[in-house]
C-alpha cells in the first residue's frame, strides 16, 4: 500500500461515511472519526462485494458499487450509533 492509496481510502471513506450519516434519519451520537472509520469499512466491503458480483469495473463511475458502499455506510453508522447509545 502506498501513501496515496491510504490517503485515497481515508478521503473516500470520509465522503461515503458522511453521505451515509446524512441519509440516516435522526441524530447520531458519533464523532467524525467514527464516521470516517465506518465509511472506510463500508467502502472496502462494498468494493469487495461489487468485485465478487463482477460490477466493480465499468466505464465511468461505478454506480452500483457506490450505492452498495453508501447503503453499507448507512447500516454501519446506524449500528455504531445504536451501540454507542446503549452504552451511555
Amino acid at each position: 500500500m502506498t501513501i496515496a492509496s491510504i490517503l485515497g481510502a481515508i478521503v473516500i471513506g470520509a465522503v461515503i461515511g458522511a453521505i451515509g450519516r446524512l441519509l440516516l434519519p435522526g441524530r447520531q451520537a458519533i464523532g467524525w472519526v467514527l464516521t470516517i472509520a465506518v465509511g472506510i469499512v463500508a467502502a472496502l466491503i462494498g468494493t469487495a462485494i461489487a468485485q465478487s458480483l463482477g460490477v466493480a469495473t465499468t466505464d465511468g463511475i461505478d454506480w452500483i458499487e457506490l450505492v452498495m458502499q453508501v447503503v453499507l455506510a448507512v447500516v454501519g453508522v446506524g449500528l455504531v450509533a445504536g451501540l454507542r447509545r446503549s452504552r451511555v
